[in-house]
């Protein structure tokens, strides 16, 4: 049971990033990304209009904060400098940071950003008026392969987001409201993950948590991004769920297209020819594929069917720290990774060990939403399943009372 990063992944992703400024002939290398930014140091915060800047050099490892992080940074031990402004817009952080940069003898950077983002209204100098700006993306690749630590994360969040799961199903009945039923399973389960973890349990500040169940439900479920309507639940009803924890700021996703009683033989037949497009994908995961395969080989199946104008968005994504991280399955990706705008290769464009898939495949009519999603693993030689909770059709109606 793994529920805390170990401090030597932190270490492990600085030398990687030393290493990468020195093969880059550069002074040091720049974040304002606040994921980035934890990731390479365990300093979680939320990205707000108050601009967060790390600065990394060979040698030592500097943050600019505003005053009201001051106290959460400083026993950072990956951390050797904390400078701070008071607050935006009466501080001065990206002039502020340039004086950190000075102070390091940093004449040029590779940066995440030429400046720090837009974020709740923020609007500021970029750092190329103080100091010559590179960009780079490193963490942001680095973060696509995850370590055995990481997969370890991921797999316990897997772990409460199936209890949560359950809770949802168990308290799933006509006439609830899906907020309430969502909150009470959201419970249960954080209760139980608590009670469970004890002080071994890491709350991120800039994640949700620890456990979370909800859905979408009839009409809504047609859309693929639909929101929790306020109506009650009826019999006959498709739910398009969706469990999940976070386990020191790593997630994982699991979803289940629902029936609360039996369902409709036109329901059946979306449900199957969904299961259908996700095992093919499944099937087609495994070092070393394309990535553009995989979606390709959904798209073919749902054109034999005759249903392509129902599959509306992509095969999946990467999971991690965010709930969407790259690359995604799509029948585009290989194109993009060899495109103009982009900074990857063809290397880029193949599954490789330590990749964690969400597989989604959905079908969506003018009445319901049909789709799973379950997170699985990229091995040395082949693939293994994070998320269990059953998939077939009988596990998946709530019987009506």
């Amino acid at each position: 049971m793994a529920t805390q990063l170990p401090e030597r992944e932190y270490d492990d992703r600085l030398d990687q990033i030393r290493g990468r400024i020195v093969d880059a002939e550069a002074d040091a290398g720049v974040w304002f990304g606040a994921t980035s930014i934890e990731y390479l140091t365990g300093f979680d915060h939320i990205q707000t209009e108050r601009p967060v800047c790390l600065a990394v050099t060979p040698e030592s490892a500097e943050i600019v904060v505003p005053r009201l992080e001051v106290e959460r940074v400083e026993p950072n031990p990956r951390i050797d400098a904390v400078h701070h402004y008071h607050d935006y817009p009466g501080g001065r952080p990206i002039a502020l940071a340039a004086e950190m940069l000075d102070g390091l003898g940093v004449e040029s950077v590779v940066a995440d950003a030429d400046g720090a983002p837009g974020t709740m209204g923020y609007e500021g100098p970029s750092l190329s008026e103080f100091v010559a700006v590179d960009k780079q993306s490193w963490v942001t690749r680095m973060r696509w392969e995850k370590t055995d630590a990481e997969i370890d994360l991921i797999r316990e969040s897997a772990r409460w987001g199936n209890l949560a799961h359950r809770y949802l199903a168990d308290y799933t009945e006509v006439g609830a409201h899906p907020a309430t039923v969502s909150q009470r399973a959201s419970m249960e389960a954080s209760r139980a993950m608590l009670d469970t973890l004890g002080d071994e349990y890491v709350a991120r500040t800039r994640g949700s948590g620890p456990a979370f169940a909800g859905y979408i439900t009839g009409p809504q479920t047609r859309l693929p991004h639909g929101h929790t309507a306020n109506r009650r639940l009826q019999e006959g009803d498709v739910l398009v769920t969706g469990a999940a924890a976070n386990v020191d700021g790593y997630h994982s996703e699991l979803e289940r297209t629902m029936f609360l009683g039996e369902p409709s033989d036109e329901q059946v037949h979306y449900f199957e020819l969904m299961c259908e497009m996700q095992e093919i994908a499944i099937d087609a995961l495994g070092p070393g594929v394309p990535i553009a395969d995989v979606d390709d080989a959904v798209r073919d199946y749902v054109e034999e069917q005759g249903v392509a104008d129902l599959y509306q968005h992509h095969v999946g994504h990467n999971i991690g720290m965010d709930g969407h991280e790259p690359p995604y399955i799509d029948q585009g990706w290989g194109d993009h990774c060899e495109s103009e705008y982009t900074s990857y290769d063809a290397e880029d464009a193949v599954m490789q060990p330590g990749n964690v898939w969400t597989i989604e495949p959905g079908l969506y009519t003018d009445e319901y939403g049909y789709r799973h999603s379950d997170t699985i693993a990229i091995t040395e030689d082949g693939i293994e399943w994070l998320t269990y909770f059953p998939r077939d059709l009988e596990g998946n109606i709530i019987d009506v009372e």
